[in-house]
């Protein structure tokens, strides 16, 4: 069988791009870059060409995901031209997660190309001496093998010696070329911008607690001495010492300063606490109602707003132009359901809610964000982090869109 003079790139995702975290964020950990993948493949192909002088037949993209289900990063990969995507496990462990199969694959790819006589070069992006026996193998089928190192932090080797020592060829991907297609996030210590302050949120957590709310611990305790037991643990599992003259109100504090019986109460009755947990107190119209609020029950999903059309399209955008930054993905989503809107004060209604984003679109929100990764495995939740980010990307658009159609027109 005749040997094609085609050059092959095999690239082991979790090297490369852990190992330009550690050079550009000071980190190993992914989350940590923005990496345009367009670029990076092309940047790579255009490298090996050169270096092989030899046309490419194609560059395998070994990664990790959860349960083998491919993430929005993959979905963009595998429909690149030239580019095949596979996929190991990757699997979490005291803390950390862990590739799974990724080198296997890798083996049996690399022995399998060499074996075919499919090519005539083989660059490898890798640090893992796991493959030394499939780099020897390939060389024995008279394959030449480029190995290609990211440049380490530390300026010493984040490769095997004797991967590095058996190969034909050997470049160092430095930090300029690395830059070309991969940057490090800026973390200023807050998620988001801080929103501006709103002065009903403001008067909430300044007012007094009812006197049914200051009076219950010291309840409990008459209660306790009566039934000659122990005092009962407060919900956070300490012991109830006196009541504060003053703290900041739960919501079910918060609640009793509107509650029947209450008159004596100096709280403002037009005050509304409107939390931003999906999870939080949420003032019902009327003692025992059931159901959202109207204020917040007229307000359509963006399920409801989006045609079967629209949905693949906003699939495709997904997968080639929303690169998963969590304060994006809350503008992409706001955006979307902002232009579907079948009336313009539903935006005005929505702003005046802020900070808490109604139980039902934030619940979409979230769903949609787990799509981009990150969620990180389906038995974990969005990263607290995360979620206020995504939270604040939402009500930066809707700020953007209520301030425009408040601006006086023109003249």
């Amino acid at each position: 069988m005749e040997r094609v003079d085609r050059c092959v790139v095999l690239v082991d995702a979790g090297y490369l791009l852990g190992a330009a975290a550690s050079l550009l964020a000071g980190e190993p950990a992914r989350s940590r870059i923005t990496v345009d993948h367009a670029a990076l493949i092309q940047g790579l192909r255009e490298l090996a060409e050169a270096d092989t002088e030899r046309p490419l037949l194609r560059i395998y993209w070994f990664d990790g995901a959860p349960d083998r289900v491919p993430q929005p990063e993959h979905r963009r990969l595998r429909v690149m031209p030239r580019v095949t995507v596979r996929l190991g496990a990757l699997t979490r462990s005291d803390g950390r997660w862990a590739q799974k199969g990724v080198d296997a694959a890798m083996h049996a790819e690399l022995t399998e190309l060499a074996r075919n006589r499919a090519c005539s070069d083989v660059v490898l992006v890798t640090g893992d001496g796991d493959l030394l026996p499939g780099l020897m193998s390939a060389k024995e089928h008279g394959v030449a093998v480029h190995l290609w190192a990211v440049q380490a932090a530390d300026g010493d080797y984040n490769q095997s010696e004797d991967l590095v020592a058996e190969a034909d060829e050997r470049r160092v991907l430095d930090r300029a070329w690395i830059t070309g297609a991969v940057r490090a996030k800026e973390f200023t210590g807050i998620c988001a911008p801080s929103p501006a302050p709103r002065p009903e949120i403001a008067a909430i957590l300044s007012a007094p607690l009812p006197e049914s709310a200051l009076a219950a611990p010291q309840e409990r305790a008459a209660d306790a001495a009566r039934n000659g037991s122990q005092p009962t643990p407060s919900d956070n599992g300490s012991e109830p010492g006196p009541p504060a003259a003053k703290g900041v109100p739960t919501p079910k504090d918060l609640a009793g300063l509107r509650g029947p019986g209450q008159n004596s109460s100096p709280h403002p009755t037009s005050a509304t606490l409107r939390w931003s947990s999906d999870k939080g107190w949420v003032e019902r119209p009327g003692a025992g109602a059931v159901g959202e609020p109207p204020e917040t029950a007229s307000l359509p999903t963006l399920a409801q707003l989006t045609s079967a059309e629209q949905r693949w399209a906003d699939r495709e955008e997904d997968i080639t132009t929303v690169g998963g930054d969590p304060f994006e993905v809350g503008q992409v989503f706001a955006r979307r359901w902002m232009e579907r809107l079948p009336e313009a004060g539903h935006v005005q209604k929505l702003s005046t809610m802020y900070p808490r984003i109604p139980h039902r679109i934030d619940g979409e929100l979230l769903r949609y964000a787990a799509r981009f990764g990150l969620l990180a495995h389906k038995d974990d939740q969005i990263d607290e982090h995360d979620r206020y980010a995504i939270r604040a990307g939402f009500w930066r658009e809707i700020d953007v869109r209520a301030a425009a159609e408040h601006a006086p027109a023109a003249e």
